[in-house]
């Protein structure tokens, strides 16, 4: 009697210690779930304070920068649809992709940039040191700043309030083409006697102007800041050198835009400014 006594008090306490086991990798589960959830939603909502935004440099590696360089405003600009971000110190226009992880965490790809020579180069070789260097971020209020682990802020930024109408209606007017990326021809060779214009009529979604040669005209596309041309019809007069056609093929390939200080238009493909304009 004894012994079958102790056999059930054994498969009593093994059944007891296999309910205990399977409680607790339960429990596991359900935290490590919950934890994965945290985490995406703290990669959501902390990238919704930085992207979407244009960003002002304000500090780097702790001495101030003045409000203009080279007469432009050095900024930082973070898309949160395609994870790419788009910024100049003062000079090129730069871009590439970024990467955000919880808690904090970034990283910057740099892509291409255009190869302009301006009097002052430090803030725009310093930006893009940072932007390789850095690995985390903190926002305080309206200040973004970029940081290598726990050291001092690599960079500060100043968030610059812009409405997205706004942004849009920069672009209205005529601007006149100044740089070009691509030909081996300099720039001045390409147009020798006149520089290709285009004027935005944001409103009617439309664009015309002058090749350098040819009057043209076409409809415009628009959303944020991407950008598209076409289809372009133009007057038929025959032209002398490539300038005409080079113009043509460039806008062909351009995706996105950007305006700094409202009087210099950027119009990029992928992460390359190809096209620089300013306001007449």
């Amino acid at each position: 009697m004894t012994s079958i006594l102790n056999a059930l008090i054994m498969k009593t306490n093994i059944l007891a210690i296999m309910i205990a086991s399977s409680l607790v990798v339960s429990s596991c589960g359900l935290f490590n779930k919950g934890s994965k959830n945290t985490d995406s939603q703290q990669v959501t909502t902390t990238s919704a304070n930085i992207t979407g935004k244009k960003w002002k440099l304000v500090e780097l590696n702790g001495k101030p920068v003045g409000d203009k360089v080279n007469g432009k405003e050095p900024f930082l600009e973070l898309d949160a649809s395609e994870n790419r971000y788009s910024a100049s110190g003062g000079c090129n226009g730069m871009g590439g992709s970024f990467t955000l992880s919880a808690p904090l965490q970034i990283k910057f790809s740099q892509g291409m940039s255009t190869m302009m020579a301006c009097e002052d180069m430090s803030i725009e070789q310093g930006l893009s040191k940072v932007l390789t260097t850095v690995d985390n971020y903190t926002v305080n209020g309206n200040i973004l700043s970029l940081n290598k682990a726990r050291m001092a802020p690599l960079a500060k930024f100043k968030e610059v309030k812009q409405e997205a109408a706004t942004k849009e209606q920069a672009l209205d007017g005529t601007w006149e083409l100044n740089y070009i990326s691509g030909p081996r021809i300099a720039f001045e060779g390409l147009y020798p006697n006149k520089k290709p214009t285009i004027t935005f009529d944001v409103s009617n979604k439309k664009i015309n102007g002058n090749s350098s040669c040819n009057n043209y005209n076409g409809a415009l596309k628009l959303n944020g800041h991407d950008i598209g041309f076409g289809p372009i019809a133009s007057t038929k007069m025959a032209c002398e050198g490539s300038g005409e056609s080079v113009f043509f093929k460039t806008l062909e390939t351009v995706t996105k835009y950007d305006i700094q200080d409202n009087n210099t238009l950027h119009l990029i493909m992928g992460d390359i400014a190809v096209m620089r304009f300013t306001k007449k």
